[in-house]
């Protein structure tokens, strides 16, 4: 396999910089096998029957994206420089990992203040990346950060326009518990507590899973060799109740249908072993070609970015050769694309 192999051209005016409102309004395209039909995100009921079972992941998203003032006293005289900083994960040490834009500019030890009441400093550096303290913990920290920070939207929306007060509705899904991630798990963003009660309504049953989506999921594959790539790792807990659920939902023959790629690697990871059991730590599965999945019936998911490690997914899911007429239709019909675009219900053969 090779990169190439999950390459294809998209128009630029196929990228969504907003989502569909009301949420349920998007389009969802719906292959079983080798048939695709047009429908809307509202019409998902239509297409699950009694004894599936949704797999949510109720990751929440920080509003990670800050933007700060570094000053400085120098030969000079009085200095100061703008820093841009992505907040990716605490560290166990107490301090958080982050990407600093333009981390050169910053001395370790040096102050970035953010805000009237947030603040921190550079401690090291490595990989690339700041280590930062920040004066403030707790439910002060996050309520400094959620007036301070903004939503760290995808770089193809941040290119075209930057986050704003809308956005920390609009990338949260409604079911959003445990705080954590810095993306969005953008299948679920399309439900409601309308289109969840109606799936219940219908017999449709739902289990919770948390995976903490970190920045690497828009780090691009850059060997040719797709096979060679080392994927990023993400925290991830799949409870007891949660495998119970799911096992139970297989033994009696229900469809267990993940929603979105973080959720199905999460599952397929605490399956690793041929049956599903309660998990937590961080994985770093890679899906492509090949792989057999363990416990996935079928996936909704939006539409992803050319070779990227979620193309491969769905491909392994589905088979390459589905996938490409799948997105050769989506395209045509003009759905649109990635976090804030339309949807997929993929049922492979």
């Amino acid at each position: 396999m090779k990169l190439s192999d999950f390459d294809f051209e998209l128009p630029e005016h196929l990228i969504a910089t907003r989502p569909a409102v009301p949420r349920t309004a998007a389009r969802l395209l719906v292959a079983k096998g080798d048939t695709i039909a047009d429908a809307v995100v509202s019409d998902l009921v239509d297409f699950l029957r009694p004894g599936d079972r949704l797999v949510l992941n109720d990751t929440k998203v920080i509003p990670a994206r800050l933007t700060g003032v570094r000053h400085r006293i120098s030969a000079q005289g009085a200095t100061q420089a703008r820093i841009e900083v992505t907040l990716l994960e605490p560290r166990s040490d107490g301090t958080w990992a982050a990407l600093i834009k333009p981390l050169k500019k910053l001395k370790i030890g040096e102050e970035v203040v953010f805000s009237d009441a947030l603040r921190a400093s550079l401690q090291g550096t490595a990989d690339g990346q700041g280590h930062l303290v920040f004066n403030l913990r707790g439910d002060d920290f996050d309520a400094a950060l959620n007036a301070a920070g903004a939503m760290p939207l995808p770089p193809y929306i941040a290119a075209k326009r930057p986050a704003d007060a809308q956005d920390m509705q609009d990338y949260q899904t409604v079911f959003a518990r445990n705080k954590g991630a810095v993306a969005a798990p953008t299948a679920s963003l399309h439900f409601d507590d309308a289109l969840l009660a109606a799936l219940s309504e219908k017999g449709v049953s739902f289990s919770h899973v948390t995976l903490h989506v970190g920045a690497g999921t828009f780090l691009p594959v850059k060997v040719e060799d797709v096979t060679t790539h080392k994927m990023h790792s993400e925290w991830g807990r799949v409870s007891a109740q949660a495998a119970a659920e799911i096992a139970e939902t297989k033994r009696t023959g229900g469809r267990v249908i993940p929603v979105g790629t973080t959720a199905l690697r999460l599952i397929e990871t605490a399956a690793r072993g041929g049956q599903i059991t309660s998990w937590e730590g961080d994985t770093d599965i890679f899906i492509y070609p090949g792989f057999a999945f363990q416990i996935t019936d079928a996936l909704m998911t939006n539409f992803h970015l050319p070779k990227s490690t979620l193309m491969m997914l769905v491909s392994a899911l589905m088979g390459p050769d589905t996938v490409r007429r799948i997105y050769d239709h989506a395209i045509r019909a003009e759905y649109r694309f990635f976090s804030y675009g339309d949807a997929s219900l993929l049922f492979p053969k």
